[in-house]
């Protein structure tokens, strides 16, 4: 089955799905709408307003609100989890806005140094602004996007990176961070620069009432946008394996197929019990974690076992199929139900591909010149 016909399908389903709440749309909440018409309030009242994508959607996660409200010289687009993103592929998108007359930046809002580099490039952007208009008031940021691109974790590292930078004592504020979408309620005010003061507002994530594309839903749901029960966590993860099946991450791993790197769980055991200090290492080994490093290493090399050993085009949703199976010794999930079997695979597959372990994706192409 075709990615992109497997991600249409996937993306009426959530739509479907939606629309059969009972309150009109599963996303749309009051809450929501109330958000969007404070933020609305607040654009025109800031200096700068930082557009906060996920740089592995870099068109699918734009702010639909942003569209009539501010002029590029006021915005910035800030593609957080560059780290999770395909890195030559992001220095396209970054050349495509800038193209396009788009200020860009790409950060990692947990790693400390990309976040001292991204607060160094906004204090000088603001004086550039600052020449213009001549005025030294209180210098204020807000946040805005979309559910789930990490505008809460990027508020709270600009906050604690700028106050160290500073030398500010007192205690630190935290805005909500949560790998749930929609868990910032309110707008919230964070400190992250002195003389002159700089503030973030960290605001709510807002999606569109609808969405017209088919593909867009179904890359929100992947990255975690749009709740799973939406789409089905065994449609994603199938969605996922056809992204990964025409990629060339699976490619990196051919390493770990060699009969040197090849290790059961059973031998490492024996490993372990040779010493005492390798025993307690053995007590820190659980087959149920799947974010343990040995348990990503067998996933990995028997994604790229099942793929490279496939007589077929990768497309044909027998591989898909096959994987899946092969999942079950990966993740040494025990058979005793396969619809309980699946699902936790599912899940595990999935948050194996949000958090970077299975390779790193863009899954927006660069619009042709019309």
């Amino acid at each position: 089955m075709a990615t992109a016909t497997l991600a249409r399908q996937i993306g009426r389903a959530i739509t479907k799905a939606t629309n059969s709440t009972g309150s009109g749309n599963g996303w749309f909440s009051p809450h929501m709408a109330a958000a969007s018409r404070a933020i609305a309030e607040r654009i025109p009242l800031v200096d700068l307003v930082l557009e906060v994508r996920d740089a592995r959607i870099p068109l699918s996660s734009a702010y639909d609100q942003l569209r009539n409200h501010t002029s590029s010289s006021k915005r910035i687009i800030v593609m957080n989890k560059m780290d999770l993103a395909n890195h030559s592929q992001l220095k396209d998108w970054m050349k495509y806005f800038e193209q396009k007359n788009y200020i860009s930046y790409g950060v990692n809002a947990h790693n400390k140094e990309s976040i001292q580099q991204l607060l160094n490039f906004l204090q000088a952007r603001v004086r550039e602004l600052k020449k213009v208009d001549q005025s030294s008031h209180t210098t204020t940021i807000l946040l805005v996007g979309i559910p789930n691109v990490g505008k809460s974790a990027l508020a709270n590292s600009l906050h604690r990176i700028g106050r160290i930078s500073a030398a500010e004592k007192g205690k630190l504020k935290h805005a909500t961070v949560s790998p749930q979408p929609g868990e910032t309620k309110n707008i919230t005010g964070l400190k992250i620069a002195s003389h002159p003061n700089f503030y973030v507002l960290d605001t709510p994530g807002v999606l569109p009432p609808h969405i017209l594309d088919d593909e867009v839903c179904t890359k929100l749901a992947l990255t975690g946008t749009i709740q799973d029960c939406f789409a089905g966590e065994k449609e994603l993860a199938q969605c996922f394996l056809s992204i990964l099946n025409r990629s060339d991450e699976y490619k990196k791993w051919a390493k770990l197929s060699n009969s040197e790197n090849e290790r059961s769980f059973a031998d490492r055991n024996i490993e372990c019990s040779t010493s005492s200090e390798m025993g307690m290492k053995r007590k820190r080994q659980y087959p149920t974690d799947h974010t343990q490093d040995f348990i990503v290493h067998d996933v990995r090399r028997t994604l790229f076992e099942v793929i490279s050993s496939f007589d077929g085009n990768v497309e044909d949703e027998r591989l898909i199929e096959e994987e899946l199976k092969a999942m079950h010794a990966a993740f040494q999930v025990p058979l005793e139900s396969e619809h309980y079997a699946q699902n936790k695979i599912a899940a595990k597959l999935l948050n194996l591909f949000r958090t970077g372990r299975l390779g790193h994706y863009i899954l927006d192409s660069i619009p042709r010149k019309l």
